[in-house]
């Protein structure tokens, strides 16, 4: 069974930057060259908001509001899928989820705290 695990949350100033990591278990190599991952941060209160995809070659899809600041990767042998965010502000502060694009499969999310 494929799980997704999220890490590399925290603290950070508004300004500052971080890299989330999603790292795949349960996969096959092959299988996990063919998944797009995706990335959603939820607000204290609100919705899940769509943040940006890496898809397969390493294709990429952003949310209009973050292009330019968020940047989105993958690093096939190592299992994983990385949104490195920069310039983060306090309405930032999240929790942030990665999917396997178009699956139930959810990361359980990492705590993203914009504050000064």
């Amino acid at each position: 069974q494929v799980q997704l695990v999220e890490s590399g949350g925290g603290w950070v100033q508004p300004g500052g930057s971080l890299r989330l990591s999603c790292v795949a278990s349960g996969v096959r190599y092959s299988t996990f060259t063919g998944y797009a991952i995706s990335w959603y941060p939820q607000a204290p209160g609100k919705e899940l908001e769509y943040v940006a995809t890496v898809g397969v070659g390493g294709s990429t899809d952003y949310a209009g509001s973050m292009r330019g600041r968020f940047t989105v990767s993958r690093h096939n042998g190592n299992y994983s899928a990385f949104l490195q965010m920069s310039n983060l502000k306090p309405e930032g502060t999240a929790v942030y989820y990665c999917q396997r694009r178009g699956s139930s499969t959810w990361g359980p999310g990492t705590q993203v705290t914009v504050s000064s």
